[in-house]
C-alpha cells in the first residue's frame, strides 16, 4: 500500500503568459523601409519551487529586430508553467524543471509570440523547435568547465576567488 503514497507524481497544474511587451519605438515610419530586418533572439529558462511540490518554469524569449540602425520591434514575452512534482529522486529534478517543463511550456510561448508579432502588421516570426536538452546538458558542461577552472586557479594562485582573472 506504501508503494502507491511514494509513486512518482507530475502533472501539469497551469500553463499561462506570465509577461508580454511589445515595442515600435519608429512605428509608422519603420513600416515604410525596404531593407531586410535582422533579428536577434534571446532564450532563457527558470524555475522555482513555489510550494511543497509544486514548482514554476519558464521561459523568456526577447526578440529585437532592427532594420539597419532603427528598431523594428521588440518583443519580450515570458510563459509560465505551475507543475505538481511529487516522490521524484533528487537527481532527476534537475531534468524535469530544465527539460521537461520547458518543453511542455515552449510551444504556447511559440504561438503567443507569432500571434503578437503578427497584429503588429509585421509578418510573423516563428520560432524554432529548442531542443532543452541539449542546452541543459551543455549548461552542465559549462558549469563543469567552470569549476575546474576555478579549482586549478585556487590552487595554484592561492586565492580562491573563482574571478578567473577577467582580462577585458
Amino acid at each position: 500500500m506504501t508503494d502507491t503514497a511514494q509513486a512518482p507524481a507530475f502533472a501539469i497544474q497551469r500553463v499561462y503568459l506570465k509577461d508580454l511587451s511589445v515595442e515600435i519605438p519608429h512605428a509608422p515610419r519603420i513600416f515604410l523601409e525596404t531593407q531586410q530586418p535582422s533579428v536577434e533572439i534571446q532564450m532563457d529558462v527558470g524555475s522555482d519551487q513555489i510550494a511543497d511540490g509544486i514548482y514554476e518554469s519558464t521561459v523568456t524569449i526577447t526578440i529585437t529586430t532592427k532594420v539597419g540602425d532603427k528598431i523594428a520591434f521588440l518583443v519580450e514575452a515570458k510563459q509560465g508553467g505551475i507543475f505538481e512534482i511529487r516522490n521524484v529522486p533528487d537527481e532527476q529534478m534537475p531534468l524535469l524543471v530544465n527539460v521537461v517543463c520547458p518543453n511542455i511550456v515552449y510551444p504556447y510561448l511559440r504561438s503567443n509570440v507569432a500571434d503578437t508579432v503578427q497584429r503588429t502588421g509585421f509578418p510573423p516570426i516563428h520560432l524554432a523547435e529548442i531542443n532543452f536538452e541539449g542546452l541543459y546538458q551543455q549548461r552542465l558542461q559549462q558549469l563543469q568547465a567552470d569549476q575546474a577552472k576555478a579549482g586549478q586557479g585556487a590552487g595554484s594562485a592561492g586565492t580562491g576567488n573563482g574571478s578567473g582573472g577577467s582580462a577585458h
